[in-house]
């Protein structure tokens, strides 16, 4: 029996995204750090320092890596390297970046992938970090 490779196109796509934030910078890097939206029902961990992985535990030494901080400076920058939501090859590097602005913190958030991707997984991410975003806003303005 002969095996066929069926071809494969490598995709790429660069998500940007800002938000303004009515809270502290502080505030708001602590709500980055913790899971929102369609992450929640995850279990997905993080660990906030060089090197500390972001995986999702399913227990009993199961899991998934969705990949490793590769730089923290709290409370203006969070960036991960890894696959992510990708159980395929692909590498994705997201970054969180706060700066102070007039009004609150502004959230700029990135998102660059590559890889043997879906076609439709751009689209699905983009949405998905929407939600997202939204949500560490309201848990960030909701904070006393």
């Amino acid at each position: 029996m002969v095996a066929q490779a069926n071809p494969s196109t490598i995709r790429t796509f660069h998500i940007v995204k800002e938000l303004l934030i009515a809270a502290p910078a502080e505030v708001v890097f602590q709500s980055v750090l913790e899971p929102h939206g369609p992450l929640q029902p995850l279990n997905l961990k993080l660990e906030p320092w060089p090197g500390g992985r972001w995986y999702r535990d399913l227990g009993n030494n199961a899991g998934h890596l969705w990949g490793h901080v590769q730089v923290i400076k709290p409370p203006k920058l969070l960036e991960i390297a890894g696959p992510l939501m990708m159980s395929y090859p692909a590498i994705s590097h997201i970054q969180y970046r706060l700066t102070e602005q007039s009004g609150g913190i502004l959230l700029k958030f990135t998102h660059r992938a590559m890889g043997l991707m879906e076609p439709e997984l751009e689209e699905n991410v983009t949405k998905g970090w929407g939600e997202i975003l939204e949500q560490i806003r309201a848990a960030a303005e909701s904070r006393p």
